[in-house]
């Protein structure tokens, strides 16, 4: 019986005498991330729909660029000339897939007076990511007088680029 009382009072002893030993050391780490100049881009169609050259009359599309990119990264975003043999960024072309071409343009405003071109601080758009959408419209212009173009469908694809 002597045995189980000595048992019984060592307990808390052997308790007290472990939290006695603990002990702690602490340390410190750095933490880093570098968050880089980043854009992404989303060009939608630009469809003119019928165009009756006939007419006398302009004919006006629009479409939009959508540009995401990193808060604060400036960019600029430019549109190329397309893919008919001799376009430039000023004297767009359609071609019909034989030897049919219809002239058009691309411009950067509403009245259709600036020509949307690919050359930096030249003829590009220019912005700052706010780190979400921002959409530009893309102003399109068939010209009228275009009266020896054949019947036909007629396309073209373009490039855009957003340099930052």
């Amino acid at each position: 019986m002597k045995q189980l009382q000595l048992a019984i009072l060592s307990t808390p002893l052997l308790l007290v005498g472990a939290s006695a030993l603990a002990a702690t050391t602490t340390d410190t780490f750095q933490v880093s991330a570098t968050v880089l100049d980043a854009c992404s881009v989303t060009a939608g169609d630009l469809a003119f729909g019928n165009v009756d050259m006939l007419s006398g009359t302009d004919v006006d599309a629009t479409s939009s660029i959508e540009v995401t990119c990193s808060t604060g990264t400036a960019y600029d975003v430019g549109i190329g000339p397309g893919t008919a043999d001799g376009a430039t960024t000023s004297s767009r072309q359609m071609g019909d897939g034989g030897t049919g071409a219809l002239d058009y343009a691309l411009y950067s405003d509403g009245t259709r007076d600036t020509n949307w071109g690919d050359v930096v601080d030249t003829d590009t758009v220019a912005g700052t990511g706010d780190g979400g959408v921002q959409t530009l419209t893309v102003f399109g212009r068939v010209p009228s007088g275009q009266t020896g173009v054949a019947a036909g469908a007629y396309t073209d694809t373009v490039t855009v680029t957003v340099t930052y």
